[in-house]
């Protein structure tokens, strides 16, 4: 599922209470798609690659691609911090981090002590204050601080986190220059900042020079591929004040566009006046560009698009219904009455749900001061509503018809209507619980929540969560989900879709997504995140960020669940979208997070390459390892407490371990002024917030943790796009082991060359250690204890996999011994055949790819390997289907093997393996040796595998490749629905279904 983010401003004019539909307007969205397949039209959204939700641009910044050093003055005051803080009254800054403008990045103290103390009461006067002494630290003048704009103070336990933002000549900073302090009771206890230096700020171009918001918008629109004509005001307020937006329409775009005068600083270049233009060119497809107003030039652009009597009742499937067609729906009231199966009456929402705040009336409708819902069949088109009977009973007939009739079109014309209220319903009541939920936890008006009337509680109204139940059925939109979150006060939206086998693509059910509450929440999870971190105009940006958006709103979902009562509690993740993708154990993922081998140095892992949503598997992995260490120590509760702390009404220091670790995630995010954030960034703000809110009582358990997952002591990052970080397995809390690496050939003689991965990947994932003398890597690492598999590789050496266990303080070899690849070229084989990329095949490598021609003659599905050294009696071979992401040879999923029969000759006498009779058949593998499943073919199911074969004496070996994914796949074959213009059969329906495609094949002696 991915994420939207849109960021942007725009009003819900059109969401008067009482009104039955509502026109689009523009919001700038960041958008974040729940699924792979097809998403909106082409006028609304680019085709995604087959089983890739994600065709948005990426996010760039084209300030600057280095960074600069603080001043000597910094460095000198940093330095004396540490060596002379009693004056202070404090126990030190401890350790300081520079960020990428020469500022300050993070202060964290060295112990669980603070950073300063005596800094007065009122939270934001204190973090002032501490920001003043540490101003040449920070490299900024008293001036500087006192004009900082606050921007919110939020509740971290007993702590304030306080936000302030950089102004320069007046002007808001307003990408970057974000600065969180922590102050609990007049002492700063944590600092995380994107703040410039006065020495680069001072040096801003005039904020008199430029072009208007109309030319911003031009060159946003033109860069975005969108060109836009006939671009005129909606308001009328002055394009010079700062602080507003300024809305604009044309022709091109979406509804309407904002624009505002923002600065922007620039790593050790010269601050810029420039725009902050929230465009949105379809419906799921939003970005934040940031425009030079002196010359138009483009300074950064962000997707903001991550790719769910006075009581009424709303009937709503509680998670995703039991089978594809019984109704086992709930009743939800807000009071208790008779007939209802829970009650929603929540100190988050003080209305009901279905009131509107202005008029504290019934709105009789799907349209409350949470969220506005309703049917767009259209792409683009208008939304509308569900409307309930005069007692205000959402109760609307659900009779399975998309299921039934096979995704037949036919059923929105009919009486039924595909059952689009019953839909509406549960994606309106499903939005307002995650409101709810969240709230507790932190999600409130000061951190930037979604709702239409914020009272008197700070933050912006103005933006409930708009929700589009099938959205995009009538233009062909499947097999996706996404979230919209532009900035506080310009309402996030919600696209669910329906979904359906798509050949070649994506095998989902004829089912409905507004009905399943993983993918709701997930999406909405999106929301959370984008506001909470970063601040409340820029959302998650860069592949780390974005792939831990797409983790957190994994994670979000789980614990929704699972505290609700609707799924058991338990370290068990609930599969993301097991209900729309058919697929009960996995989803729409490669794991089930809990049952995951990934970690950090993994990145990249992926038959697509870097990807938010593969790469977020790791943090999820990750923080699943975390989660069921909080409820080994704190336990798992009951129901009644489970649904007690979910409610708010339990304080989380007496909850359940599952709870208290939520409330960290959502308490780190608040830690976090900016949106560019890498793993080890938000590992940092965690630990932090567990500093702030439980005084560091599980330092251990998150340390363990993340270095279990190579987010351990040593762990770095460059930035959040860096996609090869530096994994570390070593913890700060735990007696960690050594391991010296220590491979050996079939004799017992070591091998030069050789690296060896944490894990069971190794195509583009980083090794720990390796015997080669010309790299940085040693020979040796550290590793938290605990038992973990190791992957090695060596050149003309088969791939081997070991296990092993490493005891606390423990110094031990570990020892390989690697078998020979026979096939391999390092070691002096040959290979033969037709197609691309037949090298690589045997080159050692499984990051690369070998592929037949297109519709391959049976001469051209054999590749001949002449094995190195001659006759050899061998036993075994290794393949991988594992595909290459990038390049000329990148395959679609579908097009990796699935079958192939190996056959082998023995060139003796007048037999010299030059003819096809000279090869008899030694083995065939199973139908599905590669068994790719619904609702599409994935990493683990595809990565290197073994094969014991008949002992064979052979000097050529030849791997015949029988069938792909595709062709071979009963999952994938056949007419699946009931659409006249959806051909589902693989083989004859998807273009590219004749190439077959192989990463890798080894031939071993044993």
């Amino acid at each position: 599922m991915s994420r939207s983010r849109p960021r942007h401003s725009t009003t819900l004019a059109a969401a008067a209470a009482a009104s039955l539909t509502i026109a689009l307007v523009g919001q700038s969205a960041v958008t974040a798609s729940a699924a792979p397949g097809s998403s909106d039209s082409a006028a609304d959204q680019a085709s995604p690659a087959a089983g890739d939700p994600h065709d948005h641009l990426p996010d760039v910044d084209n300030r600057s691609s280095g960074s600069a050093a603080p001043s000597k003055a910094q460095r000198s005051a940093a330095a004396a911090d540490n060596r002379s803080t009693t004056a202070r009254g404090a126990t030190g800054t401890g350790s300081i981090s520079w960020n990428r403008f020469g500022s300050v990045a993070t202060m964290t103290p060295t112990t669980k002590g603070d950073l300063a103390t005596g800094l007065g009461s009122d939270p934001e006067a204190a973090a002032r204050a501490f920001l003043d002494r540490e101003r040449t630290t920070f490299g900024l003048t008293s001036a500087d601080i006192a004009d900082m704009e606050h921007v919110a103070t939020n509740k971290v336990g007993s702590a304030d986190v306080v936000m302030l933002r950089q102004k320069i000549d007046g002007l808001a900073a307003g990408l970057d220059g974000l600065v969180v302090v922590a102050v609990d009771k007049g002492s700063a206890r944590y600092v995380s900042s994107s703040l410039a230096p006065s020495s680069t700020t001072a040096k801003r171009a005039p904020a008199s020079a430029g072009i208007t918001p109309e030319k911003a918008l031009e060159r946003a629109a033109k860069d975005i591929g969108h060109p836009a004509t006939g671009i005129s005001r909606v308001s009328a307020r002055s394009a010079k004040a700062a602080s507003s937006w300024t809305s604009l329409t044309a022709t091109g775009l979406q509804g309407q566009q904002q624009v505002k005068r923002v600065a922007v600083p620039v790593p050790g270049g010269t601050s810029r006046t420039a725009y902050h233009v929230v465009t949105r060119a379809g419906a799921a497809e939003g970005y934040s560009v940031y425009v030079d107003a002196a010359d138009g030039s483009i300074l950064a652009r962000e997707s903001l698009v991550d790719f769910d009597d006075d009581n009424p009742t709303w009937s709503v499937f509680t998670g995703t219904p039991d089978t594809e067609t019984n109704d086992t729906r709930s009743i939800w009231c807000l009071t208790a009455a008779s007939g209802c199966s829970e009650t929603v009456k929540s100190t988050a929402s003080p209305f009901a749900w279905d009131v509107d705040p202005t008029t504290k009336l019934a709105t009789g409708t799907t349209n409350g001061n949470n969220a506005y819902t309703g049917e767009r069949w259209r792409s683009g088109g208008p939304v509308t509503p569900a409307t309930s009977k005069p007692d205000r009973n959402y109760v609307f007939p659900f009779t399975a018809q998309w299921t039934k009739e096979r995704c037949n079109p036919a059923n929105y014309a009919s009486p039924q209507r595909n059952d689009i209220d019953a839909a509406t319903t549960n994606l309106f009541a499903m939005h307002n619980r995650m409101h709810d939920w969240s709230y507790q936890l932190g999600f409130t008006e000061t951190a930037w929540n979604m709702q239409r009337d914020n009272g008197t509680r700070g933050g912006k109204g103005g933006d409930p969560e708009l929700g589009y139940a099938q959205s995009g059925a009538q233009s062909g939109s499947r097999n996706n989900a996404n979230q919209g979150t532009p900035p506080d006060g310009v309402s996030g939206y919600s696209n669910m879709y329906l979904w359906q086998p798509l050949a070649g693509s994506f095998y989902a059910p004829c089912v409905d997504g507004d009905y399943d509450m993983s993918v709701i929440g997930h999406e909405y999870g999106h929301a959370i995140s984008n506001r909470m971190a970063g601040g409340p105009d820029a959302g998650l940006s860069g592949l780390q960020a974005g792939a831990m958006g797409e983790s957190w709103s994994d994670l979000m979902a789980t614990e929704y669940l699972q505290e609700w009562g609707y799924a058991p509690v338990s370290g068990t993740a609930t599969p993301m979208g097991s209900y729309v993708t058919g697929n009960p154990e996995r989803g729409i993922r490669n794991y089930n997070f809990s049952k995951s081998p990934l970690n950090y140095s993994n990145v990249g892992y992926d038959l697509t390459g870097p990807q938010v949503h593969a790469d977020g598997e790791i943090w999820s992995a990750t923080q699943g390892d975390i989660r069921s260490a909080f409820i080994d120590r704190y336990g798992a509760g009951d129901a009644a407490a489970q649904r007690a702390c979910a409610q708010g009404t339990t304080a989380v220091a007496s909850c359940p371990g599952n709870r208290r670790w939520i409330q960290l995630v959502f308490d780190a995010w608040l830690l976090m002024p900016q949106g560019t954030v890498s793993m080890v960034d938000a590992r940092n703000a965690m630990l932090a917030a567990d500093l702030l809110r439980f005084g560091g009582a599980n330092q251990d358990l998150l340390w363990n943790g993340f270095a279990d997952r190579g987010l351990g002591r040593d762990a770095a990052s460059a930035s959040s796009s860096t996609t090869t970080p530096t994994p570390s397995f070593a913890s700060a809390y735990a007696k960690n082991a050594t391991l010296r690496f220590s491979p050996t050939d079939e004799d017992g003689r070591p091998i030069s060359g050789a690296k060896v991965y944490v894990g069971e990947y190794t195509a583009r994932s980083r090794a720990v250690a390796d015997t080669d003398a010309t790299t940085d890597l040693a020979d040796s690492f550290e590793v938290v204890p605990g038992e973990r598999t190791y992957t090695v590789t060596a050149p003309g050496k088969a791939q081997t996999v070991v296990t092993l266990t490493a005891k606390n303080n423990q110094t031990r070899d570990l020892r390989v011994r690697m078998r020979d690849n026979l096939a391999s070229t390092a070691a002096g084989a040959t290979i033969d055949g037709d197609g691309d990329g037949i090298g690589n095949i045997v080159d050692g490598d499984e990051g690369t790819t070998g592929a037949t021609p297109a519709n391959p003659s049976a001469a051209q599905k054999q590749y001949t390997v002449d094995l190195a050294g001659g006759r050899q009696t061998i036993r075994r071979i290794q393949v991988s289907a594992l595909g290459a992401p990038s390049g000329g040879l990148a395959r679609n999923r579908f097009q990796n093997l699935r079958q192939f029969k190996v056959l082998t000759c023995n060139a003796k006498g007048k037999v010299t393996c030059a003819d096809d009779a000279d090869y008899r058949v030694t083995y065939t593998s199973p139908q599905d040796a590669f068994p790719g499943d619904v609702p599409r073919p994935v990493a683990p199911e595809l990565k290197m595998r073994s094969f014991d074969i008949p002992q064979t004496a052979a000097t050529h070996v030849r791997l015949e490749v029988v069938a792909n994914q595709c062709q071979g796949g009963e999952q994938f074959a056949g007419e699946q629905d009931d659409d006249p213009a959806n051909a589902t059969d693989c083989a004859s329906a998807y273009s590219g279904s004749s190439v077959i495609a192989t990463t890798e094949f080894q031939v071993m002696r044993r």
